[in-house]
C-alpha cells in the first residue's frame, strides 16, 4: 500500500505540473458559476470537517515526542499538524477540479457505467467515513455527556441529525451557498475568539501568535518530505486526501466562476491554508501554555465541527444522488429523504465495525486517476491537448446559482 501512495502522490503532483504548464492562463468557467469567494467558500466548507476543529489537539502531544516517533523530528509538531492539513494536499482538489470544469467535458471518461459505478461507490462510502469520524470522536468532543471513550446513544442522535439535515439541505442545490458562507462565517468568528482568549490575555500576546506563525514555516522550507508518506499515521491522512479528491473536485467544479489557471490553483492551495493555519497555530497555543477551554468555546467548536459535517455530507450526497439520476425531484422528496438518510446511517455502523476501510478507498481513487490518465493517452490525447478554453456551453452568468433546484 505504501508503494502504491506513493506513486500515486507523484503522479499527482507530476499532473499539476503539466496542467499549470500546459494551461496556465486559460479561463476556467463552470456550469453555475459563482463570485470567488463563495467559490472558497464551498471549497473550503465541503472539503473538510470536524477533523479540522478537533484533531490537532490529540495530535500535538505525538507529534512532539520524537523518541517515540524520529519521524517527526525534522520539524516542528506546528508545522508538521499543517502539512497534514495545509497547502499541498489541497493540490489534489486542484488537480480534480481542473478536470472535471476543463477536461471531463471533452473526455467523458467518468460516464463509462464501470467508472461511473466505482466512483459513486467512492463517494457514499467516504461519505459514511465522514460521519463516523463524527460519532467515533464525539466521546472525546463533548466528554460532559460521558466518560470520554463510550459511544453513548445521545452520540447516534446527533450523527443522525446531521445526517439528517445534510440529506434535506442536499434536496436543493440552493442551499449549498447558505451553507457554505455560513459554515466559513461561524468558523471566522470561531477563530477570531480563540485567538482573543489566546493572545489577550495574561497568558499570551501578539508576539506569542508572530512566533506561531513562524513555526509554519518549517513546513515550506521542508516540502519535499510531505510529498511522500512519513509513517502509517502519514498514509492514513493521504489516502483520506485521495478518497475525497476526486468527489470535492468534480462538486466544486461546477462553481468556478472566471479564474485563470494560475489564479484557481492560487485560491486553491492559498485561501483554505490562510485559515488552517491561523486556526493551529491558535490551537497549539493553547496546547502549549495548558490553557483551559471554556465549555461554552467547547460547544461552539462542536457545533462548527458539526455543521462542516452536514456541508460536507451535503455536497456529497447531493453528488452520487445526481450521478445516479436518484435526485428528490425523480425519485420524490418522500423517498429521497428516507433512502439516503437509511444508507448513510448503515454505512456509517459498518465502518465502526471495521467493515470498510477509508485506506481502501483512497487506493481505489489512485486506480482511477491511472485508468483516465490511460485512457486518455490511448484515445484522447489528441482532444485533450488541443483544449483552448472552457466547454462552449459554460457561461460566465452568476444568475444560474439561482435558478437551479
Amino acid at each position: 500500500m505504501t508503494l502504491w501512495l506513493s506513486i500515486g502522490m507523484l503522479f499527482t503532483f507530476g499532473a499539476i505540473a503539466l496542467i499549470l504548464a500546459k494551461w496556465w492562463n486559460l479561463r476556467c468557467i463552470g456550469v453555475t458559476p459563482v463570485h470567488t469567494l463563495t467559490f472558497v467558500a464551498i471549497l473550503f466548507t465541503s472539503g473538510l470537517d470536524v477533523g479540522l476543529i478537533m484533531f490537532p489537539l490529540t495530535e500535538f502531544a505525538g507529534y512532539a515526542d520524537t523518541a517515540e516517533s524520529p519521524e517527526y523530528s525534522f520539524a516542528n509538531p506546528l508545522a508538521i499538524e499543517f502539512g497534514f492539513w495545509g497547502f499541498l494536499i489541497w493540490g489534489f482538489y486542484f488537480l480534480t477540479c481542473f478536470y472535471f470544469c476543463i477536461i471531463e467535458p471533452r473526455v467523458k471518461f467518468f460516464e463509462f457505467r464501470v467508472v461511473k459505478f466505482v466512483n459513486n461507490a467512492v463517494i457514499i462510502g467516504t461519505c459514511a467515513f465522514t460521519a463516523y469520524l463524527l460519532l467515533v470522536n464525539l466521546p472525546w468532543y463533548l466528554p460532559q455527556l460521558g466518560d470520554g471513550e463510550t459511544v453513548l446513544p445521545v452520540f447516534y442522535l446527533i450523527v443522525m441529525a446531521a445526517i439528517g439535515a445534510a440529506v434535506y439541505s442536499s434536496s436543493d442545490i440552493k442551499y449549498v451557498r447558505i451553507l457554505s458562507l455560513s459554515s466559513s462565517g461561524f468558523f471566522l468568528l470561531l477563530i477570531a475568539v480563540m485567538w482573543a482568549r489566546a493572545f489577550l490575555t495574561d497568558r499570551g500576546d501578539i508576539s506569542d501568535f508572530t512566533l506561531g506563525t513562524g513555526l509554519i514555516g518549517e513546513y515550506f522550507s521542508n516540502l519535499h518530505r510531505f510529498m511522500l508518506p512519513i509513517n502509517e499515521y502519514h498514509e492514513f491522512y493521504l489516502f483520506w486526501w485521495f478518497s475525497w479528491s476526486i468527489m470535492i473536485g468534480q462538486f466544486t467544479a461546477r462553481f468556478v466562476g472566471g479564474l485563470r489557471t494560475w489564479q484557481l490553483f492560487l485560491a486553491m492551495l492559498f485561501f483554505p491554508s490562510v485559515a488552517i493555519g491561523v486556526w493551529f497555530v491558535i490551537l497549539f497555543h493553547y496546547h502549549q501554555e495548558g490553557l483551559n477551554i471554556a465549555t461554552w468555546v467547547s460547544m461552539a467548536m462542536i457545533s462548527v465541527g458539526v455543521l462542516m459535517v452536514v456541508n460536507s455530507l451535503d455536497s456529497l450526497i447531493r453528488l452520487y444522488s445526481e450521478n445516479l439520476n436518484l435526485t428528490a425531484r425523480r425519485v420524490g422528496r418522500g423517498r429521497y429523504y428516507l433512502g439516503n438518510f437509511v444508507l448513510m446511517c448503515a454505512l456509517t455502523i459498518l465502518f465502526q465495525l471495521d467493515f470498510l476501510e477509508i485506506e481502501w478507498v483512497g487506493a481505489l481513487v489512485i486506480a482511477i486517476y491511472f485508468s483516465c490518465f490511460a485512457y486518455i493517452l490511448l484515445n484522447k490525447r489528441k482532444e485533450v491537448m488541443s483544449i483552448q478554453a472552457s466547454p462552449r456551453d459554460n457561461e460566465l452568468d452568476f444568475r444560474k446559482i439561482e435558478m437551479v433546484h
